[in-house]
Formats: structure tokens, C-alpha cells, sequence
């Protein structure tokens, strides 16, 4: 079968791939050799800003044409990549024989200069800055946006609906009234919080050799300080920074950082997805109706939360494969063994779930419309709710066991009405203002600050 949404076996490049395609430029196979060219050619040129003795005449004239083989990489550039791999069957060395021919074509790139394509490098100092860089560049230009999208949604639902008084539940029992707004404030706040918090979280890429201590480098040229030119190299030329002490290898540890925060922001969407399915099924809220869409194969008078269930769903597997990442790429047999490279190549997996989730969730919140009257009708159903206001204000009073005497009235079998409220408060002997001030209390203006 020809590969195509049709016969993807991932629904990320299959069902999904019109709200994944973004991340093609980030995590697909041509991605990551356009990564590691990028890479390589800025190596080179920060080799000649050095300069190397070898490098001091090179033409910086060239610096731009040697740019544009990255800026302009192509499908073809990337299948001739592939073409030569299948020689070297190594896929760093492949990229490094790409520049090559590709300088030859420019003209005016002196023969001895080539050598200083890779020159001291080992496989890992591209793949640990390349994989980093894409990661960064996924979260700046395509993750965050969306998340801040999301907060910003919510954050206008919270204005909105900042003075609507609902019913709170805890332990899926009436509790203390809120504001429906308050509610969605919680989770901008949580979002907010952590997406900071993961924008906080440094990005490392591993630049250091074969070993990690700049050997080759070393031995070459012993006059330079390999440490910190591969410092500023990392942070000027990739805005990364740079992992002090490795192995062959990224210690991955700020890595793992990363896909934890990912996976906080994604188990707070879960927590989202869920309570507005909640409230949903409690008929808070009722969702627009798309003409010639279906809600079940079988029942025509539904409308199923089908985008929150959906978003739920991806944010699972995304933090199953997140929690592995985490957890896996920091261990490392030795100075390196190869678990780590496939590994590596499913960074964008979790991402897509987490891009297919958050449309999902954007969706969802954007079909809601507010059944005010029923959260009006749940609050005057429940009146038993004022009991804490009416006790916390007896305890003031210095009124003899308030709490017990709540609890005595609640706790029978009789339905609290504003009746049996007011009754049980004129009964009570306390002053008229303390009366009035407790008969004033009802469940929609017992909502706190």
C-alpha cells in the first residue's frame, strides 16, 4: 500500500494528521536530517569565526550560501540523504557526505576546508543538539501557542461567567455554593502556573566528542578552550544550553524536566476534560448543533461530549509515552549503548496526541452553551448548603453547639426548603439582627469572595 492517511498505521499521520501536519516540520524523518544539517553547517561556520589556523582565510562571504542548504533543504535533499545512507549505513555520516557533494556544487570552498565538515564531532553531538533544537522550536512555534489559546478561552469564559452561582460538589455531594466562573479561573491559574513553569525549564543539548571531553578536539588543537567555545556555539548559534559533563550522550535529565511539565499541563486538561463532561451530563451546559452531524448511530436525540472524550483519551496516550521518555533516556549502559537513538525518534508521538487533545478540548469548550436555569434550579433544590453559613455566624455569637444543632437538622430525612431554613432560624435564640442577617443568606449569594 502507498503510505497516506488511509493506510498510516498511526492515526497521528492517519485519522489526525490534518490537526498533526504542523509537527511534520519538527519530528519527521526529513525533519531531523534538515536538524542535523543545520547543525553541522553552523558548526563549521562557528569553526571559521574561530578561527581555526586552517579555516582563517575561508571566504565569510560563503557563510550565507552555506545557510541555505538548510534553509532551502527539500524532500529530494532529504531522499539523497537516505540514498547515501544506504551506503554508510550510518545516517550522521550520510548528512556529512550531503554537505559535501553540496559544497562541491557552490564552487569556491577550498578542498582543504571540507575536512572541517564534523571535524572532532561523534554522532551524538548532532543528534543531542539536533532532537533539543526541534523540541524548543515545536514548543515556541506550535505547543505553546496552542496552550496559551486554550488559557485564553477559558480565561474569557471566567470573565463571562464570573457572576453565575453554582452548586459545588465534593465527594459528588452538594457542598458549599461557588461561581461557575471562579471554577474555570482554577484551571487558567493551574495552566498558567505550570506553563511556566515548563517555559522555565532549560533546554540541553550534549556537545562534547566522542566521550564528552573534547578528545579529539583536544589533541588537535590543545591552545583552544573546547569547553567554552562548545558553550557559546550552543547557546549563540542554537539557543540551547550547553550539558557541562556527559558521557557520549545527553544525560537527558532537563529533557525528562520537559516531558514531565508536558505531562502536569496535559493531566490538567484530563481534570478539565472531565468536569466539563460532568457538568454536561448535569445538563449545565447543552452544546451547539451542527447541521448533518450524527451525536449516536443509534439514539437520534443525542448529543454526546464526544471532543472532551476524545481529548481525554489522546492526553492518556501521550502520558504513557511521556512518562517513558522520562524515565528511559536519563539510563544509559556506560558512557552510551543505542537505546536512547529509537528512543529518541518518538518525541514527537506525544506531542501529536497532546496537539490532537488540545483541539479536541478547544473544540468541546467552544460548542458549550450555558443552561443557566438549571444551575438555578440545582442551588434552589438544595438549600441544606446555607447550613455552614448559619452555623460559622452562630459560632460568632457564641451560640451553643452550632454545629450539632445544624447537623441535627440536615442530617434528617426531610428536604431542606427555605422554609424549613427560615423556620429552624426564627426558632433560634439569638438577637433580630443576627436573624435577619442569617435569613438573607440563601444558596446563589452564599458564594465567597
Amino acid at each position: 500500500m502507498e503510505l497516506d492517511v488511509l493506510t498510516a498505521i498511526s492515526p497521528i499521520d492517519g485519522r489526525y494528521r490534518s490537526k498533526t501536519d504542523k509537527l511534520a516540520g519538527y519530528f519527521s524523518e526529513y525533519a531531523l536530517i534538515r536538524y542535523r544539517v543545520r547543525v553541522e553547517i553552523e558548526y563549521f561556520i562557528a569553526l571559521c569565526e574561530l578561527p581555526l589556523p586552517q579555516l582563517a582565510g575561508f571566504d565569510q562571504r560563503l557563510f550565507e550560501p552555506l545557510r541555505d542548504i538548510y534553509r532551502h533543504f527539500t524532500e529530494q535533499d532529504a531522499a539523497r540523504v537516505k540514498e547515501i545512507e544506504k551506503t554508510t549505513n550510518h545516517d550522521v555520516k550520510a548528512v556529512e557526505y550531503f554537505i559535501k557533494e553540496k559544497i562541491d556544487v557552490l564552487g569556491g570552498f577550498p578542498a582543504e576546508a571540507k575536512e572541517f565538515i564534523h571535524f572532532g564531532l561523534t554522532s551524538q553531538d548532532i543528534n543531542n543538539t539536533s532532537v533539543p533544537l526541534s523540541i524548543k522550536e515545536a514548543l515556541d512555534e506550535v505547543y505553546y501557542p496552542l496552550v496559551e489559546e486554550l488559557i485564553e478561552q477559558l480565561n474569557d469564559y471566567a470573565e463571562q461567567w464570573k457572576n453565575v452561582a453554582m452548586l459545588a460538589k465534593t465527594h459528588g455531594q452538594p457542598a458549599s455554593p461557588t461561581r461557575l466562573g471562579k471554577e474555570i479561573m482554577v484551571y487558567v491559574y493551574r495552566l498558567e502556573e505550570q506553563l511556566r513553569s515548563m517555559k522555565d525549564t532549560p533546554i540541553t543539548a550534549k556537545f562534547g566528542g566522542a566521550t564528552g571531553n573534547y578528545n579529539a578536539h583536544h589533541v588537535a588543537y590543545p591552545q583552544y578552550d573546547w569547553r567554552e567555545f562548545g558553550n557559546q556555539f550552543v547557546a549563540d548559534k542554537l539557543g540551547l544550553e550547553r550539558e557541562q559533563w556527559t558521557t557520549q550522550i545527553s544525560n537527558y535529565d532537563w529533557l525528562g524536566a520537559i516531558f514531565d511539565a508536558m505531562r502536569r499541563i496535559n493531566t490538567i486538561i484530563i481534570d478539565l476534560d472531565r468536569d466539563f463532561w460532568m457538568y454536561i451530563s448535569m445538563e449545565y451546559f447543552k452544546q451547539k448543533i451542527k447541521a448533518g452531524e450524527v451525536g449516536s448511530s443509534a439514539m437520534p436525540h443525542k448529543v454526546n461530549p464526544i471532543d472532551f472524550e476524545n481529548s481525554e483519551g489522546n492526553l492518556g496516550i501521550a502520558n504513557a509515552v511521556l512518562q517513558f521518555l522520562a524515565q528511559k533516556l536519563p539510563v544509559s549502559r556506560l558512557q552510551r549503548d543505542l537505546t536512547d537513538s529509537t528512543v529518541l525518534r518518538n518525541v514527537g508521538v506525544p506531542m501529536g496526541h497532546a496537539l490532537i487533545a488540545l483541539q479536541s478540548t478547544l473544540k468541546g469548550l467552544r460548542k458549550l452553551i450555558l443552561n443557566e436555569q438549571k444551575l438555578q434550579e440545582d442551588l434552589d433544590n438544595t438549600w441544606a448548603v446555607v447550613a455552614e453559613a448559619i452555623q460559622t455566624i452562630l459560632r460568632r455569637e457564641a451560640y451553643p453547639h452550632p454545629y450539632e444543632a445544624l447537623k441535627a437538622l440536615t442530617r434528617t430525612n426531610q428536604h431542606m426548603t427555605e422554609e424549613t431554613i427560615h423556620q429552624f432560624i426564627q426558632e433560634l435564640n439569638v438577637s433580630s439582627d443576627v436573624k435577619e442577617e442569617l435569613m438573607a443568606i440563601t444558596p446563589w449569594n452564599y458564594t465567597g469572595m
